[in-house]
């Protein structure tokens, strides 16, 4: 499939608060290096001209009544797109929109295509840190290597896209929740390396209070597509300790100790219901639609 067959066939969604002083520019720009079908700004209940400057641009513009966040923004691009393939991206300016060539024109072979930013496109080395400790443990929780799980700037198929919209949250784990989606749902998924620019004004996800709710997330996930990846290492662990401190107490002193086979019980426990999760978990879940 050529490169201009893609590109006109794929919706833009720039889900948008409070960004007037960069979204035209953003939208100019990506019109300036491809013919999309259509460039979908969601303007989230933002209390500045952000819509209307849009506009101005020759973006189509969808509003919310208020703000619903981040993730509602890209749920209702999705819901409003004709294209067959999705963009998407911040408004911010921190992305380039050669780049946005490169994420598309891999859809060709690949089902969700992830701008992974390069070590030195992270804002603040405490956030570089948070990631690279996010980015360590959906690598196993998935089973495969994540260069950059939070990035919101993605390609994608527009279908299986909506095949996981009950999954996304209202907020800013969007990316977070897609990539682990599609890597369990077996679809391909490659990460592309970018360098991001600095953004301009201020972040609006907090490590701190953020950074929970991403690791939260990424546990709702893997529970729903791999439930032994969380149960069968903590039930291992119990078994383990209960098994250990079981071994010193007879050597010690002569008997087994309740706090030992309450551990070695909780193990069995724990194994059980991750089994009977993940055959759960493989009954209502249907694969990659065709």
């Amino acid at each position: 499939m050529a490169r201009e067959s893609l590109t006109s066939d794929t919706s833009v969604i720039l889900p948008a608060f409070n960004e007037q002083t960069t979204i035209a520019r953003v939208v100019e720009a990506l019109r300036a290096v491809a013919t999309w079908r259509e460039v979908l700004v969601v303007d989230d209940g933002s209390e500045d001209e952000t819509a209307n400057v849009a506009e101005r641009a020759g973006a189509r513009v969808l509003r919310h009544p208020y703000r619903k966040g981040n993730g509602a923004a890209i749920k209702t691009g999705l819901r409003r797109a004709t294209g067959d393939f999705i963009l998407i991206l911040d408004a911010d300016g921190q992305h380039r929109p050669a780049d946005a060539i490169r994420l598309v024109s891999g859809l060709v072979t690949y089902d969700l295509v992830v701008g992974a930013r390069s070590a030195r496109s992270q804002a603040t080395r405490a956030r570089q840190a948070g990631n690279a400790i996010l980015n360590w443990l959906a690598s196993y929780l998935t089973g495969m290597p994540i260069p950059d799980l939070t990035s919101g700037f993605r390609a994608a198929r527009r279908a299986p896209l909506l095949e996981f919209i009950h999954l996304l949250p209202n907020g800013f784990s969007t990316p977070t929740t897609t990539t682990l989606a599609f890597l369990r749902a077996g679809y391909s998924v490659r990460f592309e390396s970018i360098d991001a620019e600095r953004r301009e004004g201020h972040s609006k996800i907090r490590l701190g209070r953020d950074g929970l709710r991403f690791f939260l997330i990424l546990l709702k996930v893997i529970t729903i597509f791999s439930p032994l990846r969380v149960f069968l290492p903590v039930s291992v662990t119990a078994f383990a300790v209960g098994a250990a401190y079981a071994a010193w107490t007879i050597v010690t002193q002569s008997h087994v100790t309740n706090s030992s086979v309450l551990l070695i019980v909780v193990s069995v426990l724990i194994l059980l219901i991750g089994l009977v999760s993940e055959q759960i978990a493989t009954l209502r879940f249907e694969g990659p639609r065709s």
